[in-house]
């Protein structure tokens, strides 16, 4: 029993270990923002305490909040990297906004997970510079098993997962505009699970250089158990990576 309980935590240390093979600054900064004003994820507090964990053993400080005053020029400052992580509808006010947009303009990166494109639709800044925006998903269950095409296997957060077909169980988005300027990492295979209307062109990880800085999407990160799988936390360190620049 000890032999079988300890295989996937090696794995998880083994696939983490490949992704964290970078240069590290101990002073880089993260902000993770979680502000929800629609759905709510239960997975969110998964996802913080896993971002705090790997902080600690790759160098980065992490700061989390759920206040959008933190979006000011003075307190954005001191991060290298702002992470949405589930947000959901209007989650900061036109100052917040200008701050955000500030901050990216001058050096900063931005991460999104998950429900991040399900975040101020009505603010079009946002939706070109993450890429896209969140319609709807599969439901009864709304949590399946899929094939995820690897496009891109030499970008740091993918070239640990298999050469062309990762297959996992997650909560899988339908997009719309989808940006054409954005570089795809991974691309659902509808073919594989019912619910997809995006057809060929599904990307559901990506990442492109918006007025000049980072960005990283991902669309996993809605169970728990996420959280926990190796591949899955190997993915999302080799996101950070490339928006701390790291790569």
């Amino acid at each position: 029993m000890k032999k079988i309980f300890l295989l996937p935590l090696f794995l998880c240390f083994f696939f983490v270990g490949m992704a964290q093979q970078v240069q590290s600054n101990p002073d880089d900064q993260v902000l993770v923002f979680t502000k929800t004003s629609g759905f709510r994820h239960e997975s969110i507090e998964t996802g913080v305490a896993l971002i705090e964990k790997l902080g600690n053993q790759n160098n980065f400080k992490v700061t989390h909040t759920e206040d959008s005053l933190a979006f000011n020029k003075e307190n954005l400052k001191k991060y290298k990297m702002v992470l949405f992580l589930s947000t959901t509808n209007d989650v900061l006010g036109p100052s917040g906004q200008k701050a955000l947009q500030d901050f990216m303009h001058n050096g900063g990166s931005f991460m999104g997970i998950h429900a991040a494109t399900d975040t101020e639709f009505n603010w079009p800044w946002y939706g070109r510079m993450i890429g896209a925006y969140f319609v709807d998903h599969p439901n009864n269950p709304n949590v399946r098993k899929a094939e995820i095409q690897v496009i891109d296997a030499e970008h740091a957060s993918t070239k640990m997962l298999p050469s062309a077909t990762w297959i996992r169980k997650d909560e899988w988005y339908n997009y719309r505009d989808i940006s054409e300027h954005i570089r795809v990492l991974l691309n659902l295979d509808e073919s594989t699970y019912e619910g997809g209307t995006n057809g060929a062109h599904h990307p559901i990880a990506w990442y492109h250089e918006f007025e000049g800085a980072r960005v990283f999407y991902t669309g996993g990160g809605h169970t728990k158990e996420s959280y926990s799988e190796p591949l899955f936390v190997a993915h999302l360190l080799g996101g950070i990576n490339y928006c701390l620049k790291r790569d």
